[in-house]
Order: C-alpha cells, then sequence, then structure tokens
C-alpha cells in the first residue's frame, strides 16, 4: 500500500511541476514536504515512468538524421539543412545559410578562424551571415592567388568575413598549388607568406569545405588544380576526397603523393591541432569525399543537407550488411 502512495504522491508532484509549472520551493510549500523530497520525487517520476518527454522535432528540421550522424561518426554537433531540391545550387545555398546560423550561435569572441579559400559553400555561408558574432582575426588556409577572373571570389571571402565579424582579416598571397615544389618552396621563403601561414597555430575554428577528387567548378577556374594525369594518380592510390587540396582515403587516411609538396596551405596535421573544425558539404558527388573526411577524425561538427544526410547514413547501411 505504502508503494501505492508514494507513486500518487511522484503524480501530484509532477504535475504541479511540469503542468502547473510550480517552482519546487512552492511545491514543497503546497504539500507540506521537503524542497529536498520535492527534488527526489520529481528525479523519481521520470525514473518510473510517470513523466515521459517527449520532443516534436518542427517541420523542416531533422534531429533524427542529425542524431544518426552524429553517433555513427562522433561527431560533437551536426547541423541537417532542409533543402527542396537535390540540385547543387539549391543544396549549397541551404548547407551556406544553416553554416551561418551555426557561426552566429557559437563563436565566442576572441576566435580566429581559419577559412578555405575555394569553397562555393563557404563563399554562401559568408553572404548568408549577418553582424551578429565576432572574432579576434580571419586566416586564409590555402593560397587564394589564381585566375584574375575568380580570384576576387577567394579575397572577397576572407575580407567580407573578417569584415563581418570585426576581424583583422590575414591574407595569403600565394597560390593554392604551385607549379613544382621548388616554386612553392620560393614562395614559402616570402617573409609575408611565412607570416600568415604561421597564424595557422592560432586558429580555434576551421571552416573547410570538403572536395571530391574532382575539383569543383570554381576551384577548376581559379587555376589551382591538378592535371588530369595527376588526378588519375591520385584515384590509383585510393583518394576519394579532399580537405583544402589535401587527400584522403576512402578509410580517411591521407593519401601521400607528391602532389602535397605544391599545395599552399594548412596541412592535415594543422587541422588535426585545431580546437573545431566545421566541414560543410553536400551533394550526391560528394558524398564519398565526405564520409572520409568525417572517417578521419579530423572534423568535429558537419553541417550538411538532408539529402546528403541521408545517402551518408544509407550508403553506411550498405556497407555494414556487405
Amino acid at each position: 500500500m505504502s508503494r501505492m502512495h508514494e507513486l500518487r504522491l511522484m503524480a501530484r508532484v509532477a504535475r504541479l511541476y511540469y503542468l502547473d509549472g510550480l517552482k519546487q520551493s512552492e511545491i514543497a510549500e503546497r504539500a507540506s514536504i521537503s524542497q529536498a523530497t520535492v527534488s527526489r520525487l520529481i528525479k523519481q517520476s521520470r525514473a518510473e515512468g510517470i513523466v515521459q518527454i517527449s520532443v516534436v522535432s518542427p517541420q523542416r528540421t531533422y534531429l533524427e538524421l542529425e542524431d544518426a550522424l552524429r553517433e555513427r561518426f562522433a561527431l560533437g554537433e551536426v547541423v541537417v539543412a532542409h533543402c527542396e531540391e537535390d540540385r547543387e545550387p539549391q543544396v549549397l545555398q541551404a548547407i551556406g545559410e544553416a553554416a551561418a546560423h551555426h557561426l552566429e550561435t557559437t563563436l565566442a569572441a576572441g576566435e580566429v578562424i581559419g577559412v578555405s579559400s575555394w569553397s562555393q559553400t563557404i563563399l554562401r555561408t559568408v553572404d548568408s551571415l549577418a553582424k551578429r558574432a565576432s572574432a579576434r582575426k580571419v586566416v586564409q588556409t590555402l593560397g587564394g592567388m589564381g585566375n584574375p577572373a575568380v580570384q576576387e571570389h577567394a579575397t572577397h571571402l576572407t575580407t567580407r568575413l573578417a569584415t563581418l565579424l570585426g576581424a583583422e582579416p590575414v591574407l595569403l598571397p600565394a597560390p593554392g598549388v604551385a607549379g613544382s615544389r621548388a616554386a612553392r618552396d620560393v614562395l614559402l621563403g616570402d617573409p609575408f607568406v611565412r607570416a600568415s601561414m604561421d597564424v595557422f597555430a592560432e586558429i580555434t575554428v576551421a571552416l573547410v569545405g570538403i572536395g571530391a577528387v574532382e575539383p569543383s567548378e570554381m576551384l577548376a577556374k581559379s587555376g589551382n588544380v591538378f592535371t588530369e594525369r595527376e588526378l588519375a594518380g591520385l584515384r590509383e592510390r585510393g583518394a576519394v576526397g579532399d580537405l583544402s587540396l589535401r587527400f584522403l582515403d576512402a578509410d580517411g587516411r591521407a593519401v601521400v603523393a607528391p602532389l602535397d609538396e605544391r599545395v599552399i596551405g594548412i596541412t592535415l596535421h594543422e587541422l588535426r591541432r585545431v580546437p573545431r573544425v566545421v566541414a560543410l558539404a553536400g551533394g550526391d558527388r560528394k558524398v564519398a569525399a565526405i564520409r572520409a573526411a568525417l572517417a578521419s577524425g579530423l572534423v568535429g561538427v558537419l553541417v550538411t543537407d538532408r539529402f546528403t544526410a541521408a545517402k551518408l547514413l544509407a550508403d553506411e547501411a550498405s556497407l555494414s550488411s556487405v
């Protein structure tokens, strides 16, 4: 009989707390019990199943997909954006807007932000960002010089983000891909290039795009690309995608190739030391590359779209059944 009375009291306290909105001190006074007892009964009411809390996902949000991706890839956070169509322009815009909101709500004062130069997704993010956050520096992490017709995008991305955040822009005055290792060594000897790259060690948040082996339209037009023969060599080594032109295989391991010696930008080793790496990517052609980046352990936060999220999980399910 005492058990029944205990359960009745739990339900009574739970109703006052959860439905009537009373404070624990008010419940204690009304029920003539101690506040410690009220606290204990509230906790027990959930354990007993008397109180069952459910969270209803609002329309156009995908909490279940986010939870599944977070658990599968051991990510700190996942943002899945709503997108009406599984087409690249719509996917890029949706991810850019979602990433902008994530930055606005998570950036702390004094952050040093690293940004990859040739990511269309990051460019959409910057263009969607409102002046609701601040930072200390915005650092370009991949050389931005190239075809003058598109070089403006790389400069715009870094300087515009810095302006929005009230931060100091740190540009990397070099191409993303040098013509040879010797040319790269000469460029690295430039004091302005070296000074910019020294700031990589200060980065607290890195915004990175995830690329497929085949370069994006923006990257291809920039001139910061490898030849088809070089790309074929990367595929033979198992490369499926890249982070800032540092290539990864399907298991997330670095693909070691002579091409690495021509890239002027942040290395995977330097990226691993950044406290928070936020990857922005979506689209059918990037699914394998995104999974490789997540498998590498380098990414802490993923911002993607609902179609890509579903494909990542579907691919994982098919792999586990083999």
